[in-house]
């Protein structure tokens, strides 16, 4: 492994995972959104712009979030915050969901799923910035079969996205009324669904021109980087946010995403 290739990447990665870190405590948003982004900048500066690229930050991307998931769902479920049965009853859908979602991103190029990701981030941009926990449209969360359509679209979008499931899953519980804590606490579960067999599946999906140590589409060197910078950064944005405003900050959170999303597709369109 050369040693010019190596330093510059650890150098970028240190500080890509403790922005995300912070970003994931102070705005309950997690760090896939911020991290897909940045791979993709990281990745490409030093030269790793093959076609797969894409594929290798998605699937990075998510493999932190196996680590993170655990810590965050582990931590809400001994407060009592996490919906068991809205868990058990969406886990088939987004753990199928995630499987198409990983076979999708192997059949798509990195230009089509840059596009994607563009899209999507635009659609959580704009709830971020517009949006609020007191929308309603229901009392109760969906039951079948639109729930396993729900579900399976989660599923599907998070894993194209490289995402957990806050960013989908925290929306959607709000909007059929569960209260807000109990939507991030149990989003926090649907994270380790989409994240777990998506994983799986990339580390059986070879990437070319990928950076040093990567199985499958899982760079190890951006993971384990990336995981340790967020697990010492993530208490720090936590305790800024109990210091802000918190609509606030989201608000410009979102702008910030509306202005990446606009980015990602005009690179693809231009």
């Amino acid at each position: 492994m050369d040693v010019a290739t190596l330093a510059p990447l650890l150098a970028l990665l240190l500080v890509t995972g403790g922005i995300a870190g912070v970003i994931a405590g102070l705005l309950g948003v997690g760090g896939g959104i911020v991290l897909v982004p940045a791979f993709l900048f990281v990745f490409t500066q030093l030269g790793f712009d093959g076609p797969d690229v894409m594929r290798i930050c998605l699937a990075t991307s998510l493999a932190t979030i196996v680590v993170t998931s655990i810590r965050s769902v582990s931590s809400h479920y001994a407060k009592g915050a996490v919906d068991t049965g809205i868990l058990k009853g969406w886990a088939p859908g987004i753990v199928l969901g995630a499987i198409l979602g990983v076979w999708l991103a192997t059949l798509l190029d990195t230009q089509a799923l840059k596009l994607i990701f563009g899209v999507l981030v635009l659609i959580v941009g704009l709830w971020l910035t517009f949006g609020s926990s007191r929308w309603t449209i229901a009392s109760e969360m969906p039951t079948e079969p639109l729930r396993s359509a729900m579900s399976f679209t989660v599923g599907t979008l998070s894993t194209l996205m490289g995402i957990g499931g806050g960013s989908f899953g925290v929306p959607i519980m709000t909007l059929f009324g569960r209260p807000i804590h109990t939507a991030v606490a149990t989003a926090a579960g649907f994270g380790l669904l989409i994240a777990v067999p998506s994983v799986l599946g990339f580390l059986l999906a070879p990437a070319t021109n990928a950076p040093p140590l990567t199985i499958g589409s899982v760079n190890l060197i951006a993971f384990v980087v990336v995981v340790a910078m967020t697990w010492l950064t993530t208490p720090l944005g936590v305790k800024l946010a109990h210091a802000t405003d918190a609509g606030r900050l989201k608000r410009i959170f979102g702008g910030f995403l509306l202005l990446v999303a606009l980015r990602m597709i005009w690179s693809v369109l231009s």
